[in-house]
């Protein structure tokens, strides 16, 4: 109950510290740059759950990302409802998107399970790419709010929004990780006919990571199209978000919570580094040269790496 505790209050002090930061910094810029890593914590954080935790990887990130981002649109289009609305309707969208997805494919083990969840992700770009009503291939344009309250501007607004999603994600994901959910989704991931043996309900642990995994990539991607402005299948399908959400919790570790939020962080942020020191094309290669080198030196990631040298230190000091 401690251990509870006391990360719920760390929890509550981020939230309140991102909103004191919105009162005493006013470069757009940095909201901006802030909102992407944050928003890769969500997705490395969503991706782990079913990838990390279950062992199932998930190449179609982008897909539940997208369709999140797409339900707001086509809201915004009807009849602009606030941003709370948006989020509960793009997570409800993904998550059911998810759980209909995990019973066609959750059978499926492996690399035809990667090929299936990737396939997922172009069917769903073909669709958007043919749906008139927002924007179809053209894409369309979506308008911020002029104002909301409490806030000087909507990028400030949307980096709250996003901190408060990504301190959310995280407490999910610590919270599942310390409870038998967590326990059965590692047995399934060790060995799954042995988990099944011993009396998990496998079908029901994998539902579950799918659904939860796919409505927290929707949830982060409600706010996207106010955050581009103009919004097309391009942008919101993005190859980025496939492979920073995969990446991302391997470079960080995949077996705990903390794993997705250090490689968010770190790549995310020599991504935003990168954007204005070199340029936006060289990220892809940032992510493909750092996941190389920790799946070939470093297979357990940062916090497995940081693990075991503690582990040798501490014996050696033994």
């Amino acid at each position: 109950m401690s251990g509870k505790r006391t990360f719920l209050i760390v929890a509550t002090a981020l939230i309140v510290v991102a909103f004191l930061v919105t009162l005493s910094m006013e470069n757009r810029f940095y909201y901006k740059a802030a909102y992407v890593v944050l928003q890769y914590i969500v997705l490395a954080t969503a991706w782990n759950i079913l990838g990390g935790y279950t062992g199932y990887v998930n190449f179609g990130s982008a897909a539940f990302f997208a369709m999140g981002a797409y339900t707001a649109v086509a809201m915004i289009k009807l009849w602009k409802p606030p941003l709370y609305v948006l989020l509960v309707a793009g997570g409800s969208v993904s998550g059911l998107l998810g759980l209909g997805i995990g019973y066609l494919t959750l059978r499926l083990k492996g690399v035809f399970f990667s090929i299936g969840t990737l396939a997922l992700a172009i069917v769903f770009q073909m669709v958007v790419s043919n749906w008139e009503f927002v924007g179809g291939g053209a894409g369309t344009a979506i308008l911020k709010p002029r104002s909301v309250p409490f806030f000087s501007n909507y990028d400030e607004f949307l980096f709250f929004v996003m901190a408060a999603l990504a301190v959310a994600a995280v407490s999910t994901a610590w919270l599942i990780e310390n409870s038998w959910v967590g326990r059965g989704m590692a047995a399934i991931r060790d060995d799954e006919e042995a988990a099944e043996c011993m009396g998990v309900p496998i079908l029901k642990l994998k539902l579950f990571a799918t659904t939860v995994s796919g409505a927290m990539m929707g949830i982060v991607g409600a706010p996207f199209s106010y955050f581009v402005v103009y919004i097309e299948p391009t942008s919101a399908f993005h190859l980025d978000y496939a492979v920073n959400s995969l990446a991302m919790p391997m470079i960080g570790g995949t077996t705990t919570w903390l794993g997705p939020l250090v490689g968010a962080v770190l790549v995310a942020t020599a991504q935003q580094i990168a954007i204005v020191t070199l340029s936006a094309e060289i990220n892809l290669l940032i992510v493909g040269s750092l996941l190389v080198a920790f799946v070939v030196f470093a297979p357990d990631g940062i916090v497995g790496l940081f693990r075991k040298l503690s582990g040798r230190n501490s014996g050696r000091t033994a």
